[in-house]
């Protein structure tokens, strides 16, 4: 008796862990799932937003983009996310593997993926545009931020001032308004910003890298709202008309310069 049990045991175990019996068995044990995969029906719909799914699951996850929920998180420093597999990628960036490295700067990343995202940086490229300003962004998470921006919801709102805001990174930034936070730091001259953003421009002062260039006379600048100012030279237009002589200027700078001359009190 044992001889056989063995023996059914052992057939059993090889029979399972065979590919083609697992494939068989996903038909058995989940017949309208697998079938899914074949066909282009999607029968589940999102409320929110009308977007369908094929499976449950799929469409139990998306609804996290509506809710904000964040069911994952960071056992290491409290890091919540939404999807599981943000959480597992993020548990890399606790890890000393950082085997992908960036041919323009330098830096080490845990994940491919997180490369190819950096990588975006440096080549300005943009491929997420929003349906609805066409604004592009180099990343999907930003796309889906800035969808709230068309909405009339502003669900986050200041302790300080009251005052509302669509997305909790606007919130969060504008609250450094009032405790004067700055926890971006230089690493080349400690000088310490209060957004991420701005101390990316600021590090343009020590690389001296000017990306952008005026197509008329080919100068260069390190920020794109100097370029667009700059362009106004090249321009005859004056768009900026003083409301109480109506003279014209090419820059707001001009014009505001120039109405203190309306603002000196006259004996």
């Amino acid at each position: 008796m044992n001889n056989i049990m063995q023996h059914r045991v052992a057939t059993e175990k090889t029979t399972y862990q065979s590919p083609e019996h697992l494939q068989d068995l996903s038909h058995k044990l989940f017949p309208m799932q697998y079938m899914g995969i074949h066909t282009q029906e999607k029968p589940y719909r999102c409320s929110e937003c009308l977007k369908e799914f094929k499976h449950k699951s799929a469409l139990r996850q998306h609804i996290r983009v509506h809710t904000k929920e964040k069911a994952y998180w960071c056992t290491k420093c409290l890091k919540d996310f939404s999807y599981k597999s943000a959480l597992m990628q993020h548990m890399g960036t606790h890890t000393l593997d950082k085997s992908f490295h960036c041919s323009e700067c330098l830096k080490d990343f845990s994940h491919k993926s997180h490369l190819r995202q950096h990588m975006r940086i440096h080549t300005q490229e943009k491929p997420f545009q929003c349906p609805e300003c066409l604004k592009v962004f180099a990343h999907k998470s930003t796309q889906i931020k800035h969808m709230n921006v068309h909405s009339q919801e502003k669900p986050y709102q200041c302790s300080v001032c009251l005052k509302n805001f669509s997305l909790k990174s606007s919130l969060i930034q504008h609250t450094r308004v009032h405790t004067q936070e700055k926890p971006y730091k230089c690493s080349d001259c400690v000088k310490a910003f209060s957004q991420t953003s701005t101390l990316i421009q600021h590090m343009k002062v020590h690389t001296k890298e000017k990306p952008f260039k005026c197509s008329e006379c080919l100068k260069d600048f390190s920020k794109k709202s100097n370029l667009i100012q700059h362009i106004v030279v090249h321009s005859q237009d004056h768009p900026y008309q003083c409301s109480v002589c109506l003279k014209d200027f090419k820059h707001k700078s001009y014009l505001v310069r120039h109405m203190k001359v309306h603002s000196v009190e006259r004996p």
